[in-house]
C-alpha cells in the first residue's frame, strides 16, 4: 500500500464533493435503478454477471427502512423484466438491525421471497464486527427456508474460520472477501501475509466442502492461489466465481473471463453514495489508487 495512496484516501473528505463524485462515478453507476441496471446490461453483453447494492446503512428509525424494501422488491423485478443477469445484495442494517432484528429478518425475507419467486438470489453483505454474529444468525434463519440467500464473509476476522465450520452442513452460498472495515488486532489479522493465509485456507475449506463461493477480490496472488486450488480439485467454472468491484483492476477482470471463468461485478448505486465513496477510499487506499491511476490514464 503506497504513502500516495494513503494520501489521497486520507484528503478525500476535504475534497469538494463534486470531485469526489467525478472520482466515484468510475466506480459507483448512479443514484437510480435505470442507471445501475443499464451498467450491468452493459456488463452482461461484455461477458460479466452482475449484482446491485442499493447504497444506504445504519437507518435510524424501522421506517426508513421501507422505502429500501420497496426499491429492492422494484429492482428484482426489473431485472426480471429485462432479462438482466444480475442479483441483488444489501446490508442488514438499512433494514434495522441494530434496531429491531425480527424486523429486519422480515423486512429481508420478503426481499427474499420475491427473489425465489422470480427466480433470483439474494446476498447479504457483511458490515463491521458489531454485526458479525447477528447477519449470520439472520443468514442462518433465513437459509432455514430459502435456498437463495446467501451470505458475505470476511477473511481477515480471527472468528471467521470458526464461522464457516459451523456452516458447513449448510453448503453456503459464500462470498468470501478480504474484509475493509477498521478493526482492532484482537479482531482481525492485520498484516497482509496472514489476511492472504487465512483468505486460502478458507476458500479452500468451503470448495472442498461443495460450497459455491464468490471469489471476491483483486489481488492477482490470491487470484493464482485460487486457480490452484480450481485445478486441483478439478472443478468446473459452475461450482465458483469470482467477483469484483465495478471500475477496479479491470484488466484482471477481462482476463479471467477470457481464461473461461464466470466473474460478477459488484455495482454499488444510490442516493448515499458519498458517504459510501469516502469510506470505502478510505478502509481501502488501494482503490484509491487504482481510481487516481485510472482518471489519469483516461485524462479526466
Amino acid at each position: 500500500m503506497s504513502i500516495v495512496d494513503r494520501f489521497i484516501a486520507s484528503t478525500l473528505p476535504f475534497v469538494p464533493k463534486p470531485i469526489v463524485k467525478r472520482i466515484a462515478s468510475r466506480y459507483i453507476a448512479g443514484e437510480t435503478d435505470d442507471e445501475a441496471l443499464h451498467v450491468a446490461s452493459e456488463l452482461n453483453g461484455r461477458g460479466f454477471r452482475a449484482t446491485v447494492d442499493l447504497l444506504g446503512e445504519h437507518i435510524r428509525t424501522l421506517d426508513e427502512a421501507q422505502p429500501a424494501l420497496h426499491q429492492y422488491i422494484g429492482l428484482l423485478e426489473s431485472i426480471a423484466q429485462r432479462k438482466i443477469d444480475s442479483t441483488v445484495s444489501l446490508k442488514l442494517t438499512q433494514f434495522g438491525l441494530k434496531m429491531d432484528k425480527d424486523a429486519c429478518l422480515a423486512m429481508v425475507d420478503s426481499i427474499v421471497n420475491r427473489g425465489a419467486a422470480l427466480n433470483n438470489f439474494v446476498r447479504i453483505d457483511m458490515e463491521d464486527s458489531s454485526c458479525t454474529s447477528d447477519t449470520i444468525e439472520t443468514f442462518r434463519r433465513l437459509r432455514e427456508k430459502h435456498s437463495n440467500v446467501g451470505l458475505a464473509i470476511q477473511a481477515y476476522l480471527r472468528r471467521t474460520a470458526e464461522d464457516v465450520a459451523a456452516m458447513e452442513h449448510l453448503k453456503p452460498n459464500i462470498r468470501l472477501c478480504k474484509g475493509v472495515y477498521v478493526e482492532s488486532p484482537e479482531i482481525a489479522f492485520r498484516e497482509m501475509n496472514a489476511i492472504n493465509r487465512s483468505y486460502v485456507s478458507i476458500l479452500e475449506r468451503l470448495l472442498r466442502n461443495g460450497s459455491y463461493v464468490g471469489i471476491a477480490t483483486h489481488d492477482e496472488a490470491i487470484v493464482r492461489e485460487a486457480k490452484r486450488i480450481i485445478r486441483e480439485l478439478q472443478l468446473p467454472v459452475t461450482a465458483y466465481e469470482f467477483q469484483m468491484l465495478l471500475g477496479v483492476n479491470d484488466a484482471l477482470r477481462n482476463r479471467l473471463v477470457a481464461e473461461g471463468h464466470r466473474l460478477r461485478v459488484y455495482i454499488p448505486f444510490g442516493r448515499e453514495w458519498y458517504a459510501y465513496s469516502v469510506r470505502r477510499l478510505r478502509e481501502n487506499p488501494r482503490i484509491a489508487g487504482y481510481v487516481l491511476k485510472a482518471m489519469l490514464s483516461a485524462k479526466l
